[in-house]
């Protein structure tokens, strides 16, 4: 983990209340696609954590959803302002155990750090396939990006205004060895359910600290509690134990 001030690249809009956010400044401690950063904000006594969409040598890029008062602030914030900002949250996913066609599984606000995955897993040259669930035409976002990769793309909506009607389980139907997945927890059971392979699963959940300290996203697993924001964000499919 590193504290460190980042400065705003830009900050725009990609759908009515989903914006993308790019920040210059160290990113040494960023290592691995699906970790987070946690950014403090004026008058907002917990940081925030937000997932990675992608990250170089100087900057790192964020997308993320008005939801509340803080994601409110960061979307008033303009080119050249400054954020204090944790970098190299989380464990990340884990590619080595991908085999040579992963799918990727990402429902709205679970779909950005599915991104600098899909791009490590490409870069491996591993064949890779991704799943990218709405509810509906208006709320898709990165489509071109994955594309752009040279992923192959399919989009679901639950009104069916775009791509395939229904929820992502409804697109699983191409060959895979393995699946990575993130997004609301609903989403996350379907998925268990419906993906046959083992895979890891991404947790979006409350967190106090962001780096383990406050034990405040501790869950269940077979081995024991872990902290989301520690051992997690990501699990394995058989370590997670599911709530009735």
């Amino acid at each position: 983990m590193k504290q460190s001030l980042f400065t705003i690249c830009s900050n725009e809009f990609l759908t009515e209340n989903v914006l993308k956010m790019k920040l210059s400044g160290d990113t040494s401690a960023i290592t691995a696609p699906g970790q987070f950063i946690n950014i403090k904000l004026k008058g907002c006594y917990l940081r925030r954590p937000i997932s990675v969409y992608d990250c170089d040598n100087e900057t790192v890029t964020i997308i993320y959803k008005v939801v509340g008062e803080g994601t409110k602030k960061m979307s008033s914030l303009s080119k050249g302002d400054t954020l204090d900002i944790l970098t190299g949250l989380g464990n990340g996913y884990d590619t080595t155990v991908s085999g040579d066609k992963p799918l990727l599984i990402g429902g709205g606000v679970g779909v950005p750090p599915l991104y600098m995955l899909a791009k490590k897993l490409v870069a491996e040259g591993k064949s890779v396939a991704v799943i990218l669930g709405f509810n509906t035409k208006s709320e898709v976002f990165c489509e071109e990006e994955f594309r752009n990769l040279g992923a192959d793309v399919y989009v679901t909506t639950v009104d069916g205004s775009y791509g395939t009607k229904g929820f992502v389980t409804d697109a699983v139907n191409m060959p895979y060895t393995y699946f990575y997945t993130c997004g609301p927890e609903p989403m996350l059971k379907a998925v268990y359910k419906a993906c046959n392979t083992d895979g890891q699963f991404s947790f979006e959940e409350r967190m106090g600290c962001g780096f383990g300290a406050c034990m405040g996203c501790s869950c269940k697993t077979v081995t024991g509690y872990k902290r989301i924001c520690k051992e997690g964000p990501v699990l394995r499919k058989e370590e997670i134990l599911w709530e009735k």
